[in-house]
C-alpha cells in the first residue's frame, strides 16, 4: 500500500507539472490523444509475452518522435499530428487486445506492484519533474515567440522534442492506475484548475502539483473505501476540485 502510494504521488507530482505547459500551450485535447498511442505498444507487448508498461513506453516514445518529425513537414499544428496517429493508433490497439486485457489498458488496473516498476516510476517522474524546473524559461519563451527564443539561443526543435518525449514519459507513468483513456485527465484538470487560481508561473506550477496529488490520494483512499478501480474515481475527484475553483471570482 505505502509502495502504490508512493509510486502514484510521484505520478501526480510529473503531471501536475507537465500539464501546466500543456495547458499553456493550448494541448489540452492533444493530452487526451497522445496517451491513446500506447494501446498498440500494449497490444505487442502481449502478444510477446513482456510487460505491458514496456511496450506502451516505447510505442509513445516512438510516437512523441513521430509528432515531432512529421509535424515539421505538415504544417497543420501539432494537436492536428495527434489526432490523427491517435485515431489510426486507438483503431490498431483495439484489434490487437481484447477483453478483459482491453479493459485493463483502457481504465487501468493498480493490483500488486513489483519493486521494478516502483523504481522505473520513481526514476522517471524524477526526470519529469527535473526537465520542467530545469527548462520552465525555455519552455515559457518559446510558447510566447519561438523567434525570440532562437534569438536568445535556444534551440527550439530540440526543446519541442524533449518536451513531447517528456510528455509522453508522463503518460506512461500513469497507465497503470488510470489507462490509456483516463491518464490526459490527470495532466489537464490539475493545470487547467491552477491556471485559474494562480496568479503566475510558479504558483501555477505548485497548484496544479497540490491538486494532482489531493485528487490521487483522496481517489485512491476513496477506492479502497468503495471497493472500486482507482482511476475513475481519480479522475472524477479532480474533476470535482475544477469546479470547486468556479467558486473563486
Amino acid at each position: 500500500m505505502i509502495e502504490n502510494l508512493i509510486l502514484s504521488i510521484s505520478v501526480a507530482i510529473a503531471a501536475g507539472l507537465i500539464g501546466c505547459f500543456v495547458v499553456m500551450r493550448r494541448m489540452a485535447l492533444a493530452a487526451d490523444a497522445l496517451s491513446h498511442i500506447a494501446l498498440p505498444g500494449i497490444g505487442i507487448a502481449l502478444a510477446l509475452h513482456i510487460h505491458p508498461i514496456v511496450g506502451a513506453t516505447t510505442m509513445l516514445f516512438f510516437g512523441a518522435l513521430l509528432v515531432w518529425a512529421v509535424d515539421k513537414k505538415a504544417r497543420v499544428g501539432t494537436e492536428t499530428v495527434i489526432g490523427v496517429l491517435f485515431s489510426a493508433a486507438l483503431a490498431i490497439g483495439s484489434m490487437m487486445a481484447s477483453g478483459e486485457q482491453l479493459v485493463d489498458a483502457l481504465f487501468g488496473a493498480a493490483g500488486v506492484l513489483t519493486w521494478p516498476e516502483i523504481l522505473f516510476g520513481v526514476a522517471a517522474a524524477t526526470l519529469v519533474v527535473g526537465f520542467v524546473i530545469t527548462n520552465r524559461s525555455s519552455l515559457v519563451v518559446v510558447l510566447v515567440s519561438p523567434d525570440v527564443a532562437r534569438t536568445a539561443g535556444i534551440n527550439v526543435q530540440r526543446l519541442n522534442l524533449f518536451y513531447l518525449e517528456t510528455f509522453a514519459l508522463t503518460i506512461a507513468l500513469g497507465l497503470r492506475y488510470l489507462g490509456v483513456l483516463l491518464m490526459g485527465a490527470l495532466i489537464i484538470i490539475p493545470a487547467a484548475t491552477a491556471k485559474r487560481l494562480a496568479k503566475d508561473l510558479t504558483g501555477m506550477l505548485v497548484i496544479a502539483v497540490l491538486v494532482a496529488v489531493s485528487a490521487t490520494v483522496a481517489g485512491t483512499w476513496l477506492a479502497i473505501w468503495l471497493h472500486r478501480e482507482t482511476g475513475p474515481l481519480i479522475v472524477t475527484t479532480a474533476a470535482c476540485l475544477f469546479l470547486l475553483s468556479f467558486l473563486r471570482k
